[in-house]
């Protein structure tokens, strides 16, 4: 799909989203055949023509300035993810034309490092595709402790959360609001998909997902668009039971973001995840206990000097 039919499709979207109601739009109890604002009134709230607007939604209009871009943002009451995503998808066929592709992702020395130092905290790094490229132990076992552990290390096993999310059963049970998680992964991708217009991968992952998921296809044509950086989840725990988690993405905006949970201390949800971390913990030796008893032992050679018994005798 092209920018100038995504800009379409989003502005189209949203102006079927806003009620005249909403912004004071006088209607005079008038029969209307759609819910949402005409063209002619969305066109006057952003002062621009009417032709001007339809050209543009419809995509036969070259790329609206900043500008106006604005104007038709505020008309729409986009919040500043909406805004940002209006901007990026604007300027897609443009970005295309460069022919640059964004490079692989790996995890920094200092993002490892960062993983060491939580500890106990669960914490998992996600590509801008949301492929899990590491993980500690706690984030393992409270984000998708039914997958092997290393396979983030093995880029054809390699989790991804958006999959998981649609697509794996164990993952979806975790959450007692699994449609709100679900709307919040594709308002995180549609952010990415405008961001990175050239990554194939990407588009190849939400053509599997439309495919795959009646679920995911019904909320990608919703055209939501919200940035993922903190949100409240109440999660079932198959091992420790029910908790309530805050799980926050961390980004210095150059390379993978690194997502923590964290639970309100003194509460059941903190003493949740410390039996969760403790469970963790004691599994990942006894599985350290179990590879060294299975490893061969050398025999033993005789020291250097030692003499051998006489067995004449």
């Amino acid at each position: 799909m092209d920018g100038k039919t995504q800009l379409g499709d989003f502005l189209q979207t949203r102006r079927s989203q806003l009620r005249p109601a909403d912004i004071g739009v006088p209607t005079y109890g008038e029969r209307r055949r759609v819910p949402g604002l005409r063209r002619e009134e969305l066109a006057l709230l952003a002062g621009v023509s009417t032709s001007y607007y339809t050209r543009l939604e419809q995509g036969r209009s070259p790329s609206a300035s900043p500008e106006v871009l604005d104007a038709i943002a505020g008309a729409l009451r986009l919040d500043e993810s909406e805004r940002r995503y209006l901007h990026d998808v604007a300027k897609v066929d443009r970005r295309r034309t460069r022919g640059r592709r964004p490079a692989p992702e790996r995890v920094p020395d200092a993002t490892r490092q960062f993983l060491d130092v939580l500890g106990d905290v669960p914490a998992i790094v996600l590509s801008r595709r949301t492929d899990v490229l590491a993980w500690n132990r706690t984030g393992h076992a409270l984000f998708a402790g039914h997958l092997d552990f290393g396979a983030p290390d093995l880029p054809a096993r390699r989790p991804n959360m958006a999959r998981l999310v649609f697509l794996d059963d164990h993952v979806r049970d975790l959450y007692a609001d699994w449609p709100g998680k679900a709307r919040a992964v594709v308002g995180n991708l549609r952010v990415v998909a405008a961001q990175y217009p050239e990554d194939a991968a990407l588009h190849a992952l939400l053509g599997e997902l439309s495919a795959k998921s009646t679920k995911f296809a019904s909320m990608w044509a919703d055209h939501r668009v919200k940035a993922c950086t903190g949100a409240d989840y109440e999660m079932r725990h198959p091992l420790v039971g029910p908790l309530t988690v805050v799980q926050q993405s961390m980004s210095s905006g150059r390379g993978p973001a690194v997502v923590v949970a964290t639970t309100e201390a003194g509460s059941p949800s903190r003493a949740a995840l410390a039996l969760l971390a403790q469970a963790t913990g004691e599994g990942a030796a006894r599985a350290d206990l179990s590879r060294d008893a299975a490893r061969p032992r050398p025999r033993a050679e005789p020291a250097p000097n030692s003499v051998a018994p006489d067995r004449r005798r």
